[in-house]
């Protein structure tokens, strides 16, 4: 293997042995199931409905049994008594065999041996096969975002506007494993960018969040996941999966922003030692946050589309979190109130923690001002009482649905974690009960949520990974692209004269003839103005610079040079819309970003990662037009234009 592929030796194992084998389990029984339901078309109702049932109740079994293997997997490798998070499984994708097609578009459009590009196609192969089984680590991510930049050349090189290369790409649905098969590259840029946000996922649930460190890593994680997904949906239109649909992405996005919030709630449980008013009333306030962001998702997984399609498990989850974290900010409410002693230090200390407490609630309770209850113990105790009321029924519902769902019963973390907040709410309320307590408790106010620490949704760098084109020695993608039209090579014989070889050369990579004398020996040997200097004496020099190809000229002998060119006749730059067979009317938004990608050579400034063809390209369109023929904008070249 070649030096640039040193993650494919990161591959997981198990992930190939294991999550394979059940996408492909699924996969044979969906086509067992479309069979059937072939066979059986046009008999009667009755069959049909049969059938139909039979494939509602396999899905549902199949995606009970796929999350049943994420959560407790990455669950049991955290070592933090923590909630568990929600990992997302990765796309699984069919083996790719690029050879014929690859070999037979280089003869035919780039007129070159294609054998002589058995190992670059090899390499290709390799590394994509490399990328189904990624490691669940940084090298893992590399992997995947060094196939994705790859795929930006293997675009420009293979595949026309007007055609398909006639690869087919097959991806299983991440939560269903239904099959989806696709010509274009853009469905195999879009899982894989889809795996690059499950994968971040996937780590960030592994993370120790015992520790600060390992919360941080685990917040980054989640905030790159949820940038993966968002640049996914804000790109890609016509998604022939439901994982990659617009709802999909959406509630993935708002799942991987509260999971980072619940990271941020636990990073300030650990770094708050004190036990304070105003800290207890942050930390209240903060878990408020997290019930809500969870509300969010519940709501967005309850939708029409979402409602039969996301696992019973995640819904449940997120249920359970939401009411889990609402308990916890009314049980620190009741500890704010009922630890809470008149400062000693002085009335300004009191002054912030009545500034604190009169933004804490959603409303402003019926009754005595929230001043006077801060200095009557009384008041205090009784309005704790009622926070911690609220927060044993919260948790005994969080226990209720947690108990409805047989997947997260598995997980003994999750029971340990709602069992211990539970019986710790009910301590706290039994110190406060009295047998003198014959009013009735009153209802706690809603606490009004805040966080100090907003999180971001961080889109995926893939300049981090840089990759040099595979088949670059096809020639300067300025030039020898799949959307490049060009005549057969010419062979021009040149002799030598008292004034010179009656040539301009102009540029780099490949050197352009900027024009000819009249009557000269350029001319007259067939060399036009507009053609590009590929090889000289037979030594290719499509990627040669200026002065180097001025050298081969001047070291010829007497008996002349032999120059072979090829003259550009158009270049298509038709626009393709959408990532699916059928054509989108959508917008693609990612032609309008445009990034400098380093480590390949001769080419200046391009689009990273471009689903669809760009009308207009700065720096590397075509500008000039001379005859029949076209040139490329040399403004940015060092070497000036110069007679030979």
């Amino acid at each position: 293997l070649s030096d640039s592929l040193y993650p494919l030796f990161g591959c997981d194992p198990f992930a190939q042995t294991q999550r394979s084998k059940l996408q492909h389990r699924r996969a044979r029984i969906n086509q067992q199931i479309n069979k059937e339901m072939r066979m059986r078309a046009g008999t009667n109702d009755r069959d049909a409905y049969v059938v139909h049932q039979y494939f509602v109740n396999a899905e549902l079994s199949l995606k009970k049994k796929t999350n049943t293997f994420s959560f407790t997997v990455l669950s049991l490798l955290s070592e933090a008594v923590n909630v568990p998070m929600i990992p997302l499984g990765l796309k699984e994708t069919k083996e790719v065999d690029f050879t014929v097609s690859v070999q037979d578009f280089i003869c035919e459009h780039y007129g070159e041996d294609s054998s002589l590009y058995d190992k670059e196609i090899k390499e290709l192969i390799e590394l994509r096969q490399a990328m189904r089984t990624p490691s669940r680590n940084q090298a893992g991510l590399e992997l995947l975002m060094e196939y994705y930049n790859q795929l930006y050349y293997l675009d420009q090189r293979f595949f026309p506007a007007h055609r398909n290369l006639g690869v087919q790409f097959h991806w299983y649905d991440s939560l269903t494993g239904v099959p989806s098969c696709q010509r274009a590259l853009a469905f195999e840029k879009g899982s894989v960018l889809f795996n690059i946000g499950a994968l971040y996922t996937q780590i960030g649930a592994r993370q120790d969040r015992s520790a600060a460190c390992g919360i941080d890593r685990a917040i980054d994680a989640f905030q790159r996941a949820a940038g993966a997904f968002n640049y996914l949906k804000e790109n890609f239109s016509n998604a022939p999966s439901l994982d990659m649909s617009c709802p999909s992405l959406c509630m993935l996005v708002r799942l991987m922003v509260a999971q980072v919030q619940e990271c941020v709630f636990e990073r300030v449980t650990l770094t708050t030692q004190d036990t304070h008013f105003t800290s207890q009333l942050c930390l209240a306030q903060e878990a408020a946050r997290v019930s809500d962001v969870y509300l969010l998702v519940q709501q967005t997984m309850t939708q029409p589309l979402m409602k039969d399609y996301v696992p019973f498990s995640w819904a449940s989850m997120v249920q359970v979190k939401s009411e889990h974290f609402r308990a916890l900010s009314h049980y620190y409410a009741a500890v704010a109130l009922c630890d809470h002693v008149l400062s000693a230090e002085g009335q300004d200390c009191d002054e912030e923690a009545e500034k604190a407490y009169l933004q804490f609630y959603v409303n402003v309770p019926a009754g005595p001002p929230l001043c006077q209850i801060l200095r009557d113990p009384e008041k205090r105790r009784k309005l704790g009482k009622a926070h911690l009321r609220r927060a044993v029924i919260r948790h005994e519902e969080a226990m209720r649905v947690h108990s409805l769902c047989k997947i997260l019963r598995k997980m003994d973390i999750l029971q340990d974690v709602l069992s211990l907040t539970h019986k710790r709410s009910l301590d706290k309320y039994s110190e406060l009960d009295r047998e003198d307590d014959f009013d009735e408790t009153a209802e706690a106010p809603e606490i009004q949520s805040h966080t100090h620490w907003k999180p971001d949704i961080t889109p995926p760098n893939f300049s981090t990974v840089q990759v040099t084109d595979i088949f670059q020695r096809l020639g300067p993608l300025s030039v020898f692209c799949a959307r490049a039209r060009w005549g057969p090579v010419r062979l021009i014989c040149l002799q030598r004269r008292e004034g010179g070889l009656g040539l301009t050369l102009r540029g780099d990579s490949p050197v352009l003839v900027a024009g000819v004398v009249p009557g000269g020996c350029a001319e007259e040997a067939g060399l036009r103005e507009g053609d590009y200097i590929v090889a000289v004496d037979g030594q290719d020099c499509k990627w040669a610079k200026h002065g180097e190809v001025v050298h081969m000229l001047k070291s010829c002998s007497d008996r002349g040079v032999e120059i072979s060119v090829v003259t550009l006749h158009s270049y298509d730059t038709q626009v393709r819309k959408g990532i699916c067979v059928l054509p989108s009317h959508g917008s693609d938004k990612e032609n309008t970003r445009q990034r400098l990608l380093s480590g390949a050579k001769g080419q200046s400034s391009a689009s990273l990662l471009n689903w669809n063809r760009k009308k207009k390209r700065e720096g590397s369109g075509v500008t000039k037009r001379i005859g029949s023929t076209f040139s490329l904008s040399f403004g940015s070249i060092r070497d000036t234009e110069a007679m030979y």
